[in-house]
């Protein structure tokens, strides 16, 4: 098991055990975080948007030009943004951090 940790947009550090294999998506809806991931992962909208620590950013995979152009209608977009649910939960993950910007 890979251990993540999600940051609620309250500050709450929330710390899940996630199954290598899974969406980092799947991971926060199966332990309630607040995100609406409304497309449930079909890269079709940006409503699983993170921010992943700086530190963790490069270990998160590739950014495809799908992702890329969703990110850009993201609220609070950063460096290091991410749509989890084109992140592979994985032992290369196992520590990481993301924080959950407040659903708009």
């Amino acid at each position: 098991m890979t251990t993540i940790t999600f940051i609620k947009p309250d500050g709450e550090r929330v710390d899940v055990e996630a199954t290598n294999g899974a969406t980092v998506m799947e991971v926060a809806k199966d332990h309630d975080m607040p995100m609406l991931a409304a497309c449930g992962g079909s890269l079709a909208c940006a409503t699983c948007h993170v921010v992943v620590d700086e530190s963790w950013f490069e270990k998160s995979g590739e950014l495809c030009e799908a992702e890329e152009d969703l990110l850009d209608s993201a609220h609070g977009l950063t460096n290091t943004s991410r749509l989890c649910c084109q992140m592979k939960v994985s032992d290369e993950l196992n520590g990481m951090a993301m924080t959950l910007p407040p659903m708009e």
